[in-house]
């Protein structure tokens, strides 16, 4: 039984839902977000919650539930909110510059890896060293920070590459010669 997909989900005044049968159309300020709702799965929606409601207890439809559920709310608070995700680089030479709709980032390679920011994504570059990867929706942001960071993950001996702010990259001691 999920605790989660029995949760109602607050609905603030300044977002619209839009139910038509099985899709749900989330939209706010932000943007605008659309979902497909699992089979077995309903939505309704009463004096500005949203409640997800199943119609059995089969084993597919209770794993969906919360997972239904909470994809909703990351829509509801992408739309008024929004998401982002830090990341830095570290190393000596190593840097990034957003050039149009082109992430080039220079990580000691004989080239410079140019990434194409996708649709509905925003990348900024406060620092060389800094990049803030901002949307609407929760798990593309995740992904394309997840895919930058995949360039050059950051080793453990010199620390060097690209990881999370805040990211704790735990050190190896260096091979050592013993006389």
């Amino acid at each position: 039984m999920s605790r989660i997909g029995k949760k109602p989900i607050d609905v603030p005044n300044n977002v619209k839902i839009d139910i038509k049968g099985s899709n749900i159309t989330v939209e706010g300020p932000k943007g605008k977000l659309e979902y497909t709702i699992p089979g077995g799965l309903s939505v309704s929606l009463k004096e500005n919650k949203l409640i997800v409601g199943r119609s059995s207890s089969l084993k597919k439809e209770l794993s969906l539930h919360g997972l239904a559920r909470s994809i909703i709310s990351n829509f509801i608070k992408g739309v008024t909110q929004g998401y982002t995700k830090e990341l830095e680089i570290k190393g000596v030479g190593f840097k990034a510059e957003v050039q149009g709709n082109i992430l080039q980032i220079n990580l000691g390679f004989s080239h410079a890896v140019r990434y194409a920011i996708p649709e509905g994504i925003t990348i900024k570059t406060a620092k060389p060293t800094e990049l803030s990867v901002t949307g609407i929706d929760k798990i593309k942001v995740g992904e394309v920070a997840a895919e930058i960071r995949d360039y050059f993950k950051p080793e453990p001996y010199k620390g060097k590459g690209i990881r999370y702010v805040g990211e704790y990259v735990k050190h190896k001691a260096g091979k050592t010669v013993v006389k």
